[in-house]
């Protein structure tokens, strides 16, 4: 028989070694273009999917925090006036603190719930829930 500490070492290296990347969710980047007096996303319907929220809710959101107009075209976003791309994805990350990630774990793995005249933010992965305001 052999000892403890060897039987130990041989069990750690048999676990499959740690990926190097520490986060499984990437915040999508948005992929902004000028176009004179308007700013366009263009990837947009896939910055909303990848946030697994409702576009119509991304959309309110961003135009409220950019304080101009715009409207969706197909899968792209048409902004009034000019924006640089690095703002967008600020307040695209803006959004994803307030109304993606749990407050308590962290992980993006949560819902919209309407329970009774309220909103929940509901965490699939550590079940708390946090009410949420309205955009």
């Amino acid at each position: 028989m052999q000892p403890y500490e060897k039987l130990l070492d041989q069990a750690f290296d048999k676990l499959p070694k740690r990926s190097e990347e520490s986060d499984r969710f990437q915040m999508p980047k948005a992929g902004v273009q000028p176009a004179g007096a308007r700013t366009i996303i263009t990837n947009f319907t896939e910055i909303a999917s990848a946030l697994r929220r409702k576009v119509d809710h991304l959309q309110k959101f961003l135009l409220k925090e950019l304080a101009t107009s715009g409207e969706l075209q197909g899968n792209r976003l048409v902004v009034q006036g000019r924006f640089r791309s690095d703002v967008v994805d600020k307040k695209i990350e803006l959004y994803a603190n307030e109304y993606v990630f749990c407050p308590d774990c962290g992980k993006p793995d949560t819902k919209f719930v309407r329970e009774e005249r309220f909103l929940f933010l509901k965490c699939e992965a550590c079940g708390s829930r946090h009410v949420i305001k309205k955009v």
